[in-house]
């Protein structure tokens, strides 16, 4: 990324910031364009990552629904990283023409004008939710991948697109987890099921991964981490050693259990050291052998058939005391240790 222009839709959320501030940290980018449709949380974010004329940081005020305002944002672009979407569950089901809007539609339009604008990368976030979809969020960000993935179909070698798939990130916005810290004090805590499971990964290791995929990806692929699973009654032990809990049922969507890989993607995945990379149906236009070769040490080979990668058989799973460090970690308790 040193001497790149570098935008990042949805910048000011959780994901955002800590790209923002990875890339800074660690890369020398001409540009780094921070566009997203929240003023106050540009704002916030100046202060930590002021304009000022020996920066490279800019902010744009501006929505993925409006083409022409991608368009204007995307001249000189190099590489995309797509972070904007709508992102809750319930939120999608009872909005669900909103949510379509910026997760499908949005994306069509980053991709229309990414084309226009000659950028060389693009690579755009997803979830596990999106992996044989349940609810119309995990439906959307579906969508939004294969929209991606297609458009290599007609850009040539000039764009590459890509995607990365990831599981929940610790404490995030919308996270369980914060929610069950607030909890903590009285003890008791709402869940929805006590058999649920979900895939985890740091923010760092989300935004680490991104970057990586950035550098790795020659278009097409789908990128998937190799990531630990817990469970969500560990969780709370892990947040109170005698918890009373509260179920209360499973909400519209939700699944008990997320796939990050099924069965059916198993026939074109690839499996790596660190990370699994799904292949697009079709058959990509550059040569997998040379795909797997160039990627030594660490070459990849098909994965077995029948193989999936879903949270409850996920050979992974987070300790009660590993979750403890984790939480401490990420969240930022440690003046009162879990």
């Amino acid at each position: 990324m040193n001497g790149k222009n570098v935008f990042i839709s949805g910048a000011t959320g959780s994901f955002g910031k800590c790209a923002a501030r990875t890339i800074l940290d660690r890369y020398d980018p001409q540009r780094l364009i921070i566009f997203s449709r929240d003023e106050l949380k540009q704002s916030e974010m100046r202060e930590a990552f002021p304009d000022s004329p020996d920066s490279p940081v800019r902010y744009f005020i501006g929505d993925i629904r409006d083409k022409d305002r991608l368009r204007f944002a995307l001249q000189n672009v190099d590489i995309i990283i797509h972070a904007a979407a709508l992102k809750q569950v319930d939120t999608a089901e009872y909005n669900p023409f909103e949510v379509i809007k910026t997760n499908v539609v949005g994306t069509q339009n980053l991709v229309d004008a990414a084309i226009e604008q000659r950028v060389e990368k693009i690579v755009g976030l997803s979830t596990d939710k999106a992996a044989a979809p349940t609810n119309l969020y995990g439906a959307t960000k579906l969508c939004a991948d294969k929209l991606l993935v297609a458009a290599n179909n007609f850009t040539g070698p000039r764009t590459r697109l890509s995607v990365v798939r990831y599981g929940n990130v610790m404490g995030s916005r919308g996270s369980v987890i914060p929610k069950f810290l607030e909890s903590r004090a009285q003890g008791i805590f709402s869940v929805t099921d006590k058999r649920m499971t979900r895939f985890t990964i740091t923010l760092q290791q989300a935004v680490d991964f991104v970057l990586h995929a950035v550098g790795a990806m020659w278009g097409s692929e789908i990128f998937v981490p190799k990531i630990p699973s817990y469970r969500l009654t560990d969780v709370v032990t892990a947040i109170h050693p005698n918890p009373d809990l509260v179920v209360t049922g499973i909400r519209p969507g939700e699944k008990l259990h997320e796939a990050m890989i099924t069965e059916i993607d198993a026939f074109n995945t690839i499996t790596f050291d660190k990370h699994y990379v799904i292949l697009p149906s079709a058959a990509p236009s550059w040569s997998l052998s040379q795909f797997c070769e160039e990627s030594q040490p660490d070459i990849g080979v098909p994965v077995q058939d029948g193989f999936s990668y879903l949270s409850d058989t996920n050979p992974w799973f987070l300790s009660v005391d590993e979750l403890k460090v984790l939480i401490n970690q990420e969240l930022g308790v440690n003046n009162d240790p879990l």
